[in-house]
């Protein structure tokens, strides 16, 4: 009787334990990823370099080798999103940095679209940063 009694708790004591480690999983989420200037301001000019960070907001720190696939820069905060430049994706300094190289023609915000994939989780990074570009 015992036995029957102890099976019983030890199958109730997993099952709460895979739940728990369930919901833990689920807590992951692509919306805890953000990018972030680490530099809010450029001069304006030719070939000017600037990073993003991309963060996990739940633990503060720095994402890595994340495959960064859409980028586009423009002044659509400034009302002229037919104003793009290329950008120059170029090798991280640090861990969880990305950096980039543009030309700013213009002063004036520029909005940098990005969208990446963090390995493990499903679903896309999309953020819209804003530059100041001053002269």
């Amino acid at each position: 009787m015992k036995a029957i009694q102890f099976s019983r708790g030890l199958r109730v004591a997993l099952s709460g334990a895979a739940l728990t480690c369930a919901a833990t999983a689920a807590l992951a989420d692509i919306k805890n990823y953000e990018f972030k200037l680490t530099e809010p301001t450029v001069k304006t000019g030719r070939d000017k370099t600037f990073a993003v960070k991309l963060i996990d907001k739940t633990t503060g720190k720095a994402v890595p080798d994340a495959v960064i696939f859409a980028t586009r820069l423009d002044m659509a905060p400034d009302g002229m999103q037919e104003m793009a430049t290329e950008l120059t994706r170029l090798e991280a300094a640090e861990t969880g940095t990305y950096r980039f190289k543009a030309d700013f023609s213009m002063a004036g915000r520029w909005q940098l679209s990005l969208g990446a994939k963090v390995q493990g989780e499903t679903g896309t990074v999309d953020n819209k940063l804003v530059i100041q570009a001053d002269k």
